[in-house]
């Protein structure tokens, strides 16, 4: 068994640091960097790309709803045309610093609301495909297992990556606890190893890629556990390239 372990970086501005990126990054193998409109600034993008080039991790983009003070996590009510404007300009922009750095983008993983909105409304999931599709056809575009991200970008013919959280909870439908109630996190590094092994296990799911959130009080020890674990249980961990 192969699973890619992805987490979310680069959400620091300014004089602000959100996350513990340098630790994280070598206990994972592909990374959503944040593109500037719900986090991230230029310095950190091409800080980010050059540390995940360090330790051969993969690098995505992570776009995300034009709210900082929300941190991309409150819904928005936009058109399919301003979705696909939106995922197309901050996929553009941290391309040009992976360019620059003389490697190649992975992936696109939208972020925060963004992605929960996508997997239940198919027009919204088929715009930010469209957008990584225009950009580059070859991208792998990350999205809920089992959700309208993976089937409509299936539809596209764009290579998709199905995945699962290590530190969310779950409702009865498959998608994830909202962040507004209060039992939407798992706490416990054990507890959380626990679900990301039932649900990869599970013959209903497809699982191609954990994810563990850069910004949790928790995520790294979330980040030691699994990939302590993954290792015992003979599972490689692999980037999906």
């Amino acid at each position: 068994m192969r699973i890619d372990i992805n987490c979310d970086l680069g959400e620091s501005f300014g004089a602000y640091t959100i996350g513990q990126d340098e630790a994280i990054l070598p206990l994972i193998t592909s990374a959503n960097v944040a593109c500037g409109f719900h986090a991230g600034d230029p310095g950190v993008m091409r800080y980010t790309v050059e540390k995940c080039l360090e330790h051969n991790v993969a690098i995505g983009a992570h776009p995300g709803f034009a709210d900082l003070q929300g941190f991309g996590r409150r819904n928005m009510q936009l058109s399919p045309a301003e979705v696909y404007e939106l995922v197309l300009y901050q996929v553009g922009a941290l391309a040009g610093f992976v360019r620059a750095a003389g490697t190649r983008l992975q992936h696109v993983k939208p972020h925060g609301a963004l992605y929960n909105m996508a997997a239940k409304d198919a027009a919204m999931a088929r715009a930010i495909a469209q957008a990584v599709h225009d950009f580059d056809a070859s991208l792998f575009l990350y999205g809920l297992a089992g959700s309208y991200l993976i089937s409509e970008a299936e539809q596209l013919g764009l290579n998709t990556c199905s995945e699962i959280f290590a530190d969310r909870k779950y409702q009865a439908d498959g998608t994830l606890t909202p962040r507004n109630q209060p039992d939407a996190h798992l706490t416990d590094p054990a507890e959380a190893v626990a679900q990301v092994m039932r649900l990869m296990n599970d013959p209903e799911r497809k699982t191609e890629t954990v994810c563990i959130h850069g910004d949790g009080s928790q995520a790294l020890a979330f980040a030691q556990t699994l990939h302590t674990h993954l290792q015992q249980a003979g599972v490689r961990m692999l980037r999906p390239d």
